[in-house]
């Protein structure tokens, strides 16, 4: 069974590996074979970058929690509390706000990242735009 390249099934792909559509390239004007060689390229990145991905959002689950853990450290009564105080110097208008503030964490779509976002909703204070 042979597979037909379809040019916007590559675009697609393309994007979903780099981010971006490709306006032009060499896969457009290749014949089967070739286009199987740059498809199977666009797989290895993909998995390479699926990854790194993992890694950094590894990192930064570790990063935050010996944060968190130093701020219970100084002085926090608990987790809730040192979440407070890492956060108090945002202004949180709405929930939208405290996923922002998970995801410069770079943690948001992640489950820690979930679970996280859930505490935080509890301890933040919202502040009233002016």
């Amino acid at each position: 069974m042979s597979f037909t390249f379809s040019n916007d099934l590559f675009s697609d792909f393309h994007k979903e590996v780099y981010g971006y559509r490709p306006r032009e390239h060499r896969f457009y004007a290749e014949c089967d074979e070739e286009k199987q060689s740059i498809w199977d390229e666009l797989g290895l990145t993909l998995t390479k970058n699926n990854k790194e991905e993992r890694i950094a959002e590894f990192k930064a689950i570790e990063n935050l929690e010996t944060a968190i853990q130093g701020i219970i450290n100084l002085g926090a009564e608990d987790r809730s509390v040192a979440l407070r105080w890492m956060s108090q110097d945002e202004t949180f208008q709405s929930s939208q706000c405290v996923e922002g503030w998970v995801y410069d964490q770079g943690v948001l779509f992640t489950d820690y990242g979930k679970d996280l976002l859930k505490e935080l909703l509890s301890v933040v204070t919202y502040k009233e735009s002016v």
